[in-house]
């Protein structure tokens, strides 16, 4: 049968073309970034340095922003124990002598980054429940009182000491640290510098005729250290410096002016240059010295909670030195170097205990955020800021003037140091996969759980230093609370369980471990050799197990 007009085979239609997908989406969108080990912005890094008249200008800042921990730690609790404006100074310029020696001695021989060691809130609680302890005993003078608390912190900060001794230079806390990865440190370090959020704004809020100046006048100087090229140097290096300046020049207008004459306490203690009457209490000349309250006085009760501390400050410490080991241009830490710097943290709680100072020490995170602002990584600005913390503790006169400096400007800087040092925890997820559901887990829970369980704690602990943990047990309930107020220590404990058990061998690549193993390896890059090595010859002589 024969084709017809009708019955023909018809063409087939047309078929769209389809563009292929973009091979990635950031190419889409724009250029990407490779990981970076170091800062390429920094000025100076760990051993490089700026001119002398430089370092001097950039020590004496770092030697203001940690006199706020200090004299804010010291308000706190020299109050409640019975002591006056004299003892409160005397605090004070012990707590300034023994951060002087602890940061000579780690950044000497310690992790040898440009760290400062200072007072540590981790010690609030247990100070608090030695308190407590002391309220139901009768005293014939207040001073009596405040005498035999300071004389039992001693004794407990003295055995707690040990406790980091032993995990430091039996190489225990570097074993801990081999467990870690970029994506346990992420949340560790974020937390270091959220975790301390109720120190920022809502320490600005009880005087924010100063403090929010202070903060808008930070940020200002961001802005013009781009639009004036000439004034930038100054600007990037002293600008923190330059701020506390005028705001507190502002501050001592309006106390003499009588601004703060019928405003309530909280106003007049936030606000007031003259608040604390430090200046008038405190001697021309005194050097702290060993027992110089006393005797220590040792009771069981009291070193469990301290060891507690102990254990957070190393938690604290250890986050901070990763986040100073970025912003100062140097490799991560290595486990050797940590147990080593853990270890002489202890020998430095010791220390503080043997001194009588009122809490014990751990690596300042200000500080630590001050190296990002400035854009300034180097250690002999750290070395040389302790000659200003030791000038200052000795000459009290002096060191009282700075003290005066009203807590608000404090917390407008904490407000910007404090949030550096978590986008600088941030940043080690570069190192990882971002794109696996599982390290999103991980780090989502770790960070959620590392702020909200502290937060939960902190919430429920009373004036006097009652946690939500109340068995019958003192030292059990001050152990507890203790670490559990802590968000560093919350997120290490999360982090490093979760990123070890979930599926950890399957996903070592995703978890940056090809990056982070030679780093815990004493020779596993030969740059550590060059950062954290002893200075003038230390190993010849020294074992090697404590290098």
């Amino acid at each position: 049968m024969g084709e017809t007009a009708h019955n023909h085979q018809q063409p087939p239609p047309p078929q769209a073309v389809v563009a292929p997908p973009p091979s990635s989406l950031a190419f889409s969108k724009g250029p990407s970034w490779t990981p970076a080990e170091q800062l390429n912005q920094l000025q100076y890094c760990i051993q490089s340095n700026p001119p002398w008249y430089q370092t001097c200008l950039l020590a004496f800042q770092h030697y203001i922003v940690m006199l706020g921990t200090t004299v804010l730690i010291s308000r706190a609790l020299v109050t409640q124990m019975g002591g006056d404006p004299g003892d409160a100074a005397r605090v004070i310029q012990t707590l300034l002598f023994m951060s002087g020696i602890n940061t000579l001695l780690q950044t000497m021989i310690g992790t040898r980054l440009p760290t400062v060691m200072g007072p540590s809130y981790a010690f609030v609680l247990p100070v608090l429940s030695i308190i407590r302890d002391y309220n139901d005993e009768t005293f014939s003078k207040d001073h009596d009182r405040f005498v035999d608390i300071m004389r039992t912190i001693q004794g407990s900060l003295i055995v707690s000491s040990f406790v980091n001794i032993i995990l430091g230079y039996s190489k225990g806390w570097g074993t801990l640290t081999r467990y870690f990865s970029p994506i346990t440190i992420v949340p560790v370090v974020c937390v270091v510098g959220l975790g301390l959020f109720t120190r920022g704004f809502p320490l600005l809020a009880n005087c924010v005729e100063l403090g929010l100046p202070m903060l808008i006048l930070l940020v200002i100087c961001q802005y013009l250290k781009h639009s004036l090229s000439g004034a930038r140097p100054v600007l990037e290096k002293f600008g923190l410096l330059i701020c506390v300046g005028i705001i507190w020049a502002f501050a001592a207008i309006l106390t003499v002016a009588g601004a703060y004459k019928n405003v309530g306490y909280q106003t007049k203690q936030s606000c007031r240059t003259d608040r604390s009457y430090l200046v008038e209490s405190s001697p021309w000349v005194r050097i702290p010295y060993p027992f110089q309250w006393g005797a220590p006085k040792f009771r069981a009760s009291h070193v469990f909670g301290m060891i507690g501390a102990a254990l957070v400050s190393s938690a604290e410490s250890t986050g901070t030195f990763f986040a100073a080991a970025r912003l100062a241009g140097a490799t991560s830490p290595p486990a050797h170097v940590l147990s080593r710097s853990i270890g002489l943290q202890g020998v430095g709680l010791l220390l503080n205990g043997i001194f009588g100072a009122a809490v014990g020490i751990t690596a300042s995170v200000e500080n630590v955020g001050l190296l990002g602002l400035t854009h300034i990584g180097s250690r002999r600005v750290v070395h040389v800021s302790t000659a200003f913390m030791f000038f200052f503790s000795i000459f009290g006169k002096f060191g009282a003037l700075f003290a005066s400096i009203p807590l608000a400007i404090f917390a407008a800087a904490y407000c910007v140091l404090y949030g550096i040092v978590a986008a600088i925890g941030i940043s080690f997820i570069q190192f990882s996969n971002n794109n696996s559901m599982r390290n999103h887990y991980v780090l989502g829970l770790a960070l959620f759980l590392g702020i909200s369980i502290p937060q939960y704690f902190v919430s429920n602990t009373t004036g006097d230093g009652h946690g939500p943990v109340r068995a019958d047990g003192g030292w059990f309930n001050d152990i507890l609370n203790t670490v559990f107020s802590s968000p560093p220590t919350v997120a290490m404990i999360v982090g490093t369980l979760l990123d070890n058990l979930l599926e950890a061998k399957k996903s070592s690549t995703d978890r940056g471990i090809p990056w982070w193993k030679p780093f815990q390896n004493r020779k596993g890059d030969s740059r550590s050799t060059e950062y954290y090595s002893m200075p003038i010859r230390l190993n010849e002589w020294m074992p090697t197990r404590y290098l």
